[in-house]
């Protein structure tokens, strides 16, 4: 079980692989804003625990149990994004929001938040009876 902060390197390998096919010790540091010697240490405790392969000067690669991972952390990230967005909490404190509690919450939460959002999203009608709602108790 990896801990918050290695997740937080997983999910942002996964992404930049994603986006760009490779990840590089210097993408992650700025993408995490973090030294590029403290992404080396935990790269190589990642290889180590098998969530990627990394070589000294070569790069590295998510391994399956890497990939799977990543991609379970990003859609937990994307969901609770959205969760916080249906709720109405406002667009600049989302990202810091998540960041906060994503690691935090059990996957039984994450999944049933998945539920909820599905509701929601199964019916635009009822994201406008929750917005109604928003905006009656803002008055």
């Amino acid at each position: 079980m990896p801990t918050p902060s290695m997740e937080d390197y997983i999910e942002q390998i996964y992404i930049l692989i994603e986006e760009k096919g490779y990840a590089r010790v210097s993408d992650i540091a700025d993408a995490l804003s973090v030294h590029p010697s403290s992404v080396t240490k935990m790269v190589q405790k990642l290889d180590k625990d098998e969530y990627l392969v990394y070589e000294k000067y070569r790069g590295l690669m998510l391994t399956p149990k890497g990939k799977k991972t990543g991609k379970r952390l990003v859609y937990r990230h994307e969901l609770l994004e959205q969760l916080l967005r249906f709720i109405g909490v406002k667009e600049e404190n989302i990202y810091r929001d998540v960041e906060g509690i994503e690691h935090h919450l059990s996957w039984d939460a994450i999944d049933r938040i998945g539920d909820l959002i599905q509701f929601f999203e199964e019916d635009k009608s009822r994201i406008d009876a929750l917005r109604e709602v928003q905006r009656q108790s803002n008055e």
